[in-house]
This record gives C-alpha cells, structure tokens and sequence, in this order.
C-alpha cells in the first residue's frame, strides 16, 4: 500500500469540517488555551508559501495543546477592510464587497487545504455589520468617555459633566487639549449646549481636531505614519504631503504611562518591548516658556536638560506651527512660505530620520530668554515636528550636535556657558561644581542639582515647571476613503451626535464611484442617501436635510485599525449569542485573553499598541476584565523568495523613431566591465551598426546605469536560463526589446534573494506544492527551514527530502501487504527511541523550536526502521508526537490502528526518563594510555569487579602476553587504563 498523500489529506480535510473537530467550548472543566494568528487581509493575489510560516507554527502549539488537555480556541478570520480592494474597485468599478468575497473564498480553500485545526464557527470578518456594529460601538464608548488623572482610568463623560456642574473646571485633572479655558459651575450652568459640546469634545477620548496629517491625493486619503515607506505610500507608492484637516482622533496619549508599565507585564521579545518604549518614548524635564518680543505670544518648548538654558542662543520651530505666520516679519514672509510649502511634501518618517540635511529658515522674529531677557532669534526648520512634544525647541548648540551643525551652517552665535568643559550628561553628573556664564544661582551645581535650581526659578517668574513629555501623539482615526467602518456620527450645527447604539450597525451606502468628489470631500460624500433621521432613527435621502430633524453624516470611514483592536475579543463568542454583545460577561471571563500571539513584527508600534489601548480602555469602562490583550507575543521571521532579474538600459538613441530598449544580464555586464571590453562588442546586426555610427559606450558608469528588473521566476529553468519567447509571452511589450547576451534563444538571469511578493514575480503559491508534494510535506518544511523567528529563504527543490521522510514514515507502519504494526514487545532500544523522541519533542515545542523537531523525527524513523521495530507500544504514541506537523497523515495511521475518534483528542505520550538512562557503560580499555578495544560493562559494578573482569577478559590477556600489570587505573563510567 503506497502512501497516496492526496486521497489521505482529502479525506481527513472532509472529516474534520463535518465533524468540527477542532470547535472550541465556553464551558469546560479543562484549563483553557487560546491561540491566535494576526489575522490576513484577504489579498486577490491569495496566499503564498511565506504566509502560512506563522500559521503553521501556531497549528502545531494548538494542537499540542489539545493533545495536553487543554481546552484549546484556535480560530481564525479576515481583516477584510481596506485600502486594496477600494483601488481595485475604482479601477474596475467592481463593489469592494464582492472582490472582498471572492479572495476569502480562495483564502479559505488555501487554508482549508494546509490543515489548520482553526475553529471555523467564529469566523470574523471586520467588513461584516454584524461585527463592525461593535466596532462603532465601541467608538462611541470612547466619545462618551474621559481620562481621569487623578484615578489614572478612563471614566463616563457623565462624571465630568456633574463636576462642571457642582465646582466647574480648575480642580479637574484629566488628559485634555492644552487650550481650555478655566471656568466656574456659574459659568457652565450659563453656557449653552452647543458651548457645553465645544467644551466637552476637548476631554473626550475621541475627539474632532484640526491635526496634521499625512494626505496622500493619489490614494485620496490620509495615512498613518506606519503606512508610509520612505516617504510615499506603502499601498502604490506615491507621493504623500503634509496636510492640515479636521479630523477624528483617538486620545491615546492619556495612557502612555501605562503602555509603558504594562510592557513589564507581558512576555514578548525585548526588541519588540523596546520599540514600544522608543515610539511612546517617555521624556522627563521640563516645560520653558518664551515670551516673543514685539508679540503678546509665549512660545512653549519642553527639554530634558533645563539646566542648559544660558546656552539656549537661538529656537527652531516646526514650519507648521500655529504661531510662525504671526511673528514672521513682512521681509521674511516669501522665505518662510516657500521653505513651508517644500517641507509639506516630506513625511514625519522621512524628517526624523534624515539627520544629514541641514535646512531652515530664520521668521524675523525673536523671543526673550526667561532669565538674561537677551534676545533670542527664532528660526524654522523641518528637523521640529509639530506633533512632537510642543513643537518648538530651545537651541543650545555647545551641548547638542543637532543645534550645533545647524548654527554653524547658518552663522548663528555659539556661546560655551561652561567655559569650555565637556556639558554631556555623564561628564557633567560626575563634576562637583561648575561654572555657568550669566548664572547667579547655577554655579557650583552638579547636574541633578542645577536641573532642579532651573525648574524652581521658572516657576517662580511663572514661565516653567518641571514636566514629563511623552513622543506618543494621538491617534488620527479618519480616513477618506469608502472602504471602512463608517463613524455612527451625524451633526447638527458642526458639532457631532452619536447615533444611539439600538440603532446600529450604520452600514456602508451604495456610491457610483468609490473616488473622492470634484469638491475633494470622501467618497461617501457621493451617496445620496447618507442623512440621519434624528426622530425615525433612520438613513434617509440627503434631499431631506434640513438641520432641523434630519442632519449629514459623517463622510470619513474609520482607519484599517479599528477593526483588528478587538478582534481577538469577538472570536471568544459563539456566533449564535454574537448580536446580544461584542461579547458575553461569560465568555470574557472564561477565556480572558489571548494566551499566545503570533504575526509580524511589523505590526510592533501600529496594531499592537492600538490593541493594547483599546483593551486598557474596555477595562476602565468595565467591558473586559483584563489590561492586556497577549500574553506571550512572537514574531515569526520570513520565508524569502529567490528572485531573478535581467538587466534593462533605455538608450538615448531611437530606432524608427521608437526609443531603443536593452535587455542584458549580469555576466555581460561583468565582462564589459572587468575584462574592459567595448559593450558594442556585444551588439550584432542592426543595433551594431546603429551604434558604430551614432554612439559609442565607453565609460564604466554607463554599466552601473543599468537597472535591475524582475523576471517571472516560473519562467526560469534549473540553469538559471529564461526563453526569450517567453519573457515575450509574457510581456509583449518586450518584443521590440533587444536581449544582448542570449544564445540559441535562452538569456542567463541573475538571482538574489528578498521578499517574497507578487510585485517581485517571486512568489511561490502553496497550492503547487500541496498539489505535488502535500499538505504535510509544505507543513514539515516549513518549520524545517530554520528557527521560527529568523528570515529564511525559500528552495522548492529541498521539500522532497521532507517528503521522502514521510513515505518512510508510512512504510514504518505499511507494507506491500498492509499493516505491519504489531501488538509485540518492544525492545529496550525500541523504548529508548521513543522516549528520548517524546523528550525532545515536547522541550522544542515548549521552546518554538519546531525545526529541531522536524530533525528528530527524521533520526526517530531512521533508528526504528534499522531496528524493524513493529511494536504498537511505541509506534502508536510516535503517531501522536508527530500529529501537531503531519497531521493528515498521522490521522490516516491513527485509524490504521484500529482508532475511531481523531488523534488530536489523544493524551501527548509522558517521557519516563527509565527508558534513557543508560545501565551499562562501553568502557574504552587502554595499555599504557593507548586504548585497545571496550568492553560494555554495567553502571553500577564496583572499581574491585571493573578490575577483575577486565583483566579476566581474553583481549586483555592477549595484550599483556602473560605479563603481570603494575597498576590498573579506574575511572567508573569513563575509562580503564592497564600501566605495566
């Protein structure tokens, strides 16, 4: 019986559906284990063989897991909103739903095929109203909630409301906008509702605010800062600007102290926890304020060193702060505009990481130091973020190299307050005393103790006070785009109303196109059924606004991390129970969180610390039980793919008067280069001769002018040689190409290793490899690529030795003429195998070690075939072990064995250390320090009977030739040395 890997995995894939094998319990008297994937956004391209890694990987934890009894919830879902079905629509005209249904269809028969034990039943899908109905629920938490400081936890907006009512503003201590204004329970009581909403929508945790975004006119959008790669859209590639808009923000940087804390509470990778630390990125100094002269404008800036502010010669504000077209003198103006409309096309991500280019410019402007009322000048400059901290900083160029170089380049004066000793903070701390020019109250300061002086005389003439200053900004929640959870938002007179939650989910209206619209508003502003009926509590036609009873919707949608903030908490319910709750007080408090998440590390300081927020939130407001969503966290690395590419140069000549287009490959261009041959050596025919008469290409940077460009990796054969019919086939625009470097047809390619992407033409798809080879071989290999954190690349020709292990697998159970397993004893080497196979196994799979696993198996199946061992006592538990990777297969032998239920509701076999522990030891015997032969002997025999038996033994006497020794050495368990 041969091992027909199709028929098996089939047939186990139907089992496990009709049988829901793998469906989770809310009520169970077994510990519980929850196990959870980020979850895919369902791409038309579907899945290759570098996505399943992390699945895979978490497979094998969850099934071990059942198999150890546990209550195991291992589901699965889509992240099924988003920017890429919304482009594909407005090229198509196609509704982002249907395209949306249609790739999570082949997802889920690309995943149903690889033999995840996922619990189907709790599918999520955040583009479901059934789901993003709790999703704008809990958007309106948010807006009725505030941060109380002093409770350090976010309470009912109805709290704040009856303190304005009972004692106004000034005791209050909450994380609010920096522009309130104090005001008395008189005053509030006075106030009418519209001032009452301006002045709550300044404390709620998300609020409507004129930030700067980042905007994207191509994509017609706004984009988080970890949506932009090296300064232009992640999604297409294009360019993105500085923008300010009036948008929907989420209050997160009222928990960045507890973002911070709960890092120590979790256990996730230390390079994961420090990128948290870094973008939350906890400052304490203090808050300094300069008044401008000429202006009744102060100008606030925070630093981590106040006691260098004599050393403060100039300031640098960000070029979209508020206050520059105030104080920027008439002969300044068209310098500062101009320099402010070119730094608006560069990112934040670009801006902070460009620490090479020096560029500002001065406003006219000056302000007044706190202290010595000399004046200071005030500059721009696009190093100053406005997000970041106040947006302003106070220049002190003898202690920062940033402010020195920016100084230096434009001429700016760089006093030495210390008189020339070194102000870094470790050189500084470790000096008794220091001299500071223009100081009556510094000198003879350490460090701590001249930081405290500085922030006690600030407060004094009330112009600072010590302060800690976090990086973390508040989150933009809008974007303009139709693809989204739409906001449950309608105004009336400008300020906004939250739909009542009974009336929910507000669903997506029908558009004729999903573009913004001439007059730059969302998509959504093209509906023409989008109003809000405030007394029937429905959607009605636009037509019938009339800001009375019937208002306009919001025409922004919500951002791609709403919905993926709480998933995790969705698949904790059962679907029948799904519309009384996002979920049920029982399932929360049974599951709790996730106990082991697995995604990419991209993910580190955009969906991870939202997530985290969201769930700090719920439990404030007392919807969850828990303040952090993962417990344990791992990055899986990533499958690369192997790439290929020819090598392409757009001449300046033309032929017919179409441009002339090359294509070589790496080897011609490393002749031409190394050897200094004329690259016209390799032109024949017409091309020769075009460029004998026209052209001649002698400098080597020409060479270095060709651009790499990809080739289809399926076009490829074993030699690395492509046809050039085929390249042709498959671009026809290359037919007028010119291929320099062919022969008989085939071009050599280069190759080189990266991600694996469509885009690169390298991808690999897992339904080829399950088609050839099977799920279980794809499942094997994977894990035996290389540790599950470590990037890998991608070689289909090494998957077959994993499947030559698994037919040897088979034929340790089936043979010629069908079961070969056997109720006989098993030997001791027979055990010894097995438990040293349970031991390892269940060690790497505690440690995420899946591909030292894979290599035990491997030397398992090897010694027990060399032993022909047919014993079910250790066959059958082996099964077991290898279920968790190979798990159709496992199944297929499972029932060979008489077994009628799965074998993922087996127990896990227990290591009993008896059967490795040796008795007997292969002593070396040595003569005069040269071993000989060995001689097994037992463990526990006594250095008088080691001594004996040797010496009785014929080899011994053989070597001795009747000789009597002088000495026998003994070392019990090692060696035994005959001297004489």
């Amino acid at each position: 019986m041969r091992y027909n890997f199709k028929a098996i995995e089939k047939k186990w894939q139907a089992y496990w559906e009709k049988h829901e094998t793998f469906k989770a319990e809310n009520h169970s008297n077994r510990p519980k284990y929850y196990v959870l994937d980020m979850f895919p956004y369902p791409s038309g391209a579907g899945l290759h063989v570098g996505h399943p890694l992390g699945y895979i990987a978490s497979d094998i934890y969850a099934r071990y897991k059942r198999h150890k009894g546990f209550n195991v919830l291992h589901p699965q879902g889509y992240d099924s909103f988003g920017l890429p079905a919304e482009q594909y629509a407005i090229q198509t005209g196609q509704h982002p739903a249907v395209t949306t249904e249609t790739n999570i269809k082949t997802y889920r028969r690309q995943l149903d095929q690889i033999g995840f034990s996922f619990d189907w039943s709790r599918e999520v899908r955040t583009s479901d109203p059934k789901y993003y109905k709790w999703t704008q629920w809990i958007f309106i938490q948010l807006f009725e909630s505030w941060y109380n400081n002093d409770s350090d936890k976010a309470e009912s907006i109805d709290t704040l409301v009856e303190r304005f009512k009972s004692e106004g503003n000034v005791a209050v201590n909450a994380a609010c906008d920096d522009n309130i204004d104090p005001f008395t329970a008189s005053d509030w009581n006075s106030y009418t509702s519209e001032q009452q909403q301006e002045i709550l929508l300044k404390y709620r945790l998300t609020y409507l605010a004129e930030t700067e975004v980042n905007w994207c006119p191509a994509l017609g959008t706004v984009l988080a800062n970890d949506e932009i790669v090296n300064g232009v859209s992640e999604r297409g590639g294009h360019p993105v600007i500085r923008k300010k808009m009036t948008q929907w923000s989420m209050r997160i940087s009222a928990y960045a102290e507890r973002l911070l804390q709960g890092l120590e509470t979790i256990d996730w990778t230390d390079s994961l926890k420090e990128s948290q630390r870094n973008w939350i990125g906890k400052s304490v100094g203090a808050s300094v304020s300069f008044n401008v002269k000429d202006h009744a404008e102060t100008i606030e800036v925070f630093t981590t060193r106040p006691d260098t502010i004599f050393g403060a010669s100039f300031m640098t504000l960000a070029p979209e702060h508020e206050l520059v077209s105030k104080i920027t003198t008439e002969a300044q103006r068209a310098e500062v505009e101009a320099y402010i409309e070119k730094t608006a096309k560069r990112s934040e991500r670009d801006r902070m990481a460009d620490v090479k280019t020096i560029s500002g410019v001065f406003t006219g402007a000056y302000a007044e130091h706190p202290f010595t009322k000399n004046p200071i000048p005030i500059w721009i400059g696009d190093y100053v973020l406005a997000g970041y901290g106040t947006g302003a900083v106070m220049a002190v160029p003898c202690g920062d190299q940033r402010d020195y170089d920016f100084a230096k380049h434009f001429g700016i004066d760089i006093p030495n307050i210390f008189d020339g000793v070194d102000i870094s903070e470790e050189a500084y701390a470790s000096k008794d005393k220091v001299k500071i020019a223009n100081s009556d109250f510094l000198n003879g300061l350490d460090f701590k103790k001249a930081t405290k002086r500085v922030i006690y005389e600030l407060e004094q003439i009330g112009q600072g006070q010590g302060k800690t200053n976090y990086r973390l900004r508040d989150a933009v929640f809008s974007r303009q785009r139709y693809w989204g959870e739409p906001f449950p938002v309608y105004y009336v007179n400008g300020m906004p109303q939250m739909i009542d939650a009974e009336y929910l989910p507000l669903t997506l209206p029908e558009v004729e196109k999903y573009l913004p619209t001439e007059e730059g508003e969302p998509p959504l502003g093209r509906a023409d059924v989008w109003a809000w009926n405030s007394i029937e509590k429905k959607v009605v036609s636009n037509e019938l606004i009339d800001n009375k009873t019937i208002f306009p919707l919001e025409l922004n949608t919500m951002p791609g991390w709403a919905g993926s903030s709480w998933y995790f908490f969705r698949y904790m319910e059962e679907k029948a129970k799904r519309d009384e709750a996002f979920a049920s007080e029982e399932a929360l408090n049974y599951w709790e969180n996730v106990d082991l998440y697995i995604g990419g590390s991209e993910h580190a300081t955009g969906h991870l610390l939202y997530s985290r927020f969201w769930v700090k939130f719920m439990k404030d407001r007392g919807f969850v039980n828990v303040e952090e969503p993962f417990k344990k966290l791992i990055n899986q690395g990533m499958i690369l793919g192997t790439s290929a590419f020819l090598f392409k140069w757009n001449t300046s000549l033309k032929k017919d008067a179409k441009p002339i287009v090359i294509y070589t490959n790496y080897e011609t261009i490393n002749k031409v280069v190394d050897e200094k041959k004329r690259f016209e050596d390799f032109f024949i025919g017409d091309l020769k001769e075009l460029f004998e008469k026209n052209f001649h290409v002698s400098n080597k940077a020409k060479y270095e002018n060709f651009s790499p460009t990809h080739v289809d990796v399926s076009l490829v054969n074993s030699s690395s040689l492509v046809k050039i019919d085929d390249l042709i086939k498959w671009r026809p625009e290359l037919d007028n190409a010119y291929f320099i470097g062919e022969e008989d047809g085939y071009i050599k390619v280069k190759h080189d290793v990266e991600k694996m992407s469509k885009s690169k033409y390298n991808v690999v798809n897992p339904d080829a490899i399950c088609e050839q080879y099977g799920a279980d071989s794809l499942r094997l290999y994977e894990m035996f690529l290389g540790p599950l954190e470590q990037y890998k690349p991608w070689n289909t020709a090494g998957i077959s030795g994993v499947h030559s292990f698994l037919k040897k697998l088979w034929k340790l159970y089936v043979g010629e003429n069908g079961l070969n397993v056997k109720d006989a004893e098993p030997t001791k080497d027979h055990l010894k195998t097995l438990h040293k196979t349970i031991k390892k196994v269940e060690e790497d799979i505690e440690n995420f070690s899946f591909n030292t696993s894979v290599s035990t198996f491997m030397i398992a199946v090897n010694e027990l075939t060399a032993q022909k061992c047919t014993s079910k006592t250790v066959l059958e538990p082996l099964l077991i072990l290898i279920s968790p990777y190979a798990p159709h297969i496992a199944e297929e032998l499972w029932e060979k064995l008489g077994h009628t239920a799965s074998i993922s509701l087996a127990a896990f076999p227990k290591f009993e250390e008896k059967y490795v522990v040796e008795s007997t030891k292969n002593y070396p015997i040595s003569f005069n320090g040269k071993m000989r032969f060995t001689l097994e002997l037992p463990l526990d025999m006594t250095k008088e009977d080691i001594e004996k038996t040797v010496l009785a033994y014929e080899k011994t006497q053989e070597q001795l030739q009747g000789r009597t020794p002088k000495k026998v050495i003994i070392v019990p368990g090692k060696i035994v040395n005959i001297v004489g």
